[in-house]
């Protein structure tokens, strides 16, 4: 949570303890994190390849099926491999469990992958997709599409040749990506919440996003969205009560200045903004931090799997 009472002027914040009382339960579920149990239904097998192709004239017919290229591309992006290397690390799987399948080659794995457009899966936590959603977070990071780290740029003194992409999301108070979007690094924070909002149904209490979000506009986008959404982003400390500003802006200057930031921060409920920073700590360090793909039509392909409602 940003703007934490400073240390130096003597306001000590106790260190949170953790207390693990079942240490052999806790022992076991260590151990079983380094476990690999490689397991292949009898229906993906049967649904590797196309079991009717077409022969008209006009090329060679698709040879695996869309759940075959899906699936491939799943396991290279947790694992983190390039095509050719997922190529072989799929095939030495089924060498291992002595099956008569193949993996696509790394070639049609790319092609396949640009026109694929694989949907977004969705999960509901009841069977009312239009339950209201307590609150939303938003926020945004940087994917990095090549270049080396800092830490190799200091060490052999190199210029910092890098480009990024970059990843926007909505996370509700469950901690599940509502929206997700992929734009260039030259697209603002604030010139994605029309789209982010538009991914989201049902109606949402609360919004809440940091101070790059501060802009009437986002205000109006939101408030024409989510009608009852109570709407918390932090205002810049030069922000002055104006006329033409939306309500909810107005009313958290006000707030603000009468109050003090930080318990406005806590009467509001600011850190529910930390959902969405929990949420792209997970991505990172599930995928990395790294783009596969070069093109952009490509990369966002990659995101079409981290959707979940």
């Amino acid at each position: 949570m940003p703007y934490h009472y400073p240390a130096k002027k003597g306001w000590k914040v106790p260190k949170q303890q953790y207390k693990i009382n079942n240490w052999p339960i806790y022992n076991e579920a260590l151990r079983k994190r380094g476990d690999i149990e490689v397991w292949i239904s009898d229906e993906a097998i049967e649904q590797w390849y196309e079991k009717e192709r077409l022969y008209d004239g006009t090329g060679t017919s698709k040879k695996f099926s869309d759940f075959a290229i899906m699936i491939c591309h799943e396991i290279r992006q947790v694992y983190k491999l390039p095509l050719r290397q997922c190529q072989g690390f799929i095939n030495s799987i089924f060498t291992i469990k002595e099956l008569l399948i193949i993996c696509p080659d790394y070639s049609c794995l790319s092609k396949r992958l640009s026109v694929l457009n694989i949907p977004s899966p969705r999960y509901k936590n009841t069977d009312k997709p239009d339950q209201a959603i307590a609150a939303i977070a938003i926020d945004s990071s940087g994917l990095k599409r090549f270049g080396r780290d800092e830490w190799h740029q200091e060490k052999y003194k190199l210029s910092a040749k890098r480009s990024w992409r970059k990843l926007n999301i909505a996370v509700d108070d469950q901690h599940i990506i509502q929206a997700r979007l992929l734009t260039d690094r030259f697209v603002s924070d604030d010139s994605a919440v029309a789209d982010l909002a538009e991914q989201i149904d049902g109606e949402v209490l609360k919004i809440t996003a940091d101070g790059a979000y501060d802009k009437n506009p986002v205000y109006e986008i939101l408030s024409n969205h989510f009608s009852q959404a109570e709407i918390i982003i932090p205002p810049d400390s030069d922000a002055i009560y104006h006329a033409q500003n939306h309500p909810q802006r107005n009313r958290n200057l006000q707030e603000i200045k009468t109050f003090g930031r930080m318990n406005w921060q806590r009467v509001r409920n600011y850190g529910k903004r930390n959902y969405a920073e929990l949420a792209i700590q997970r991505y990172k360090r599930i995928l990395g931090n790294q783009l596969h793909a070069r093109e952009l039509s490509r990369q966002k392909e990659d995101f079409s799997c981290i959707k979940v409602i």
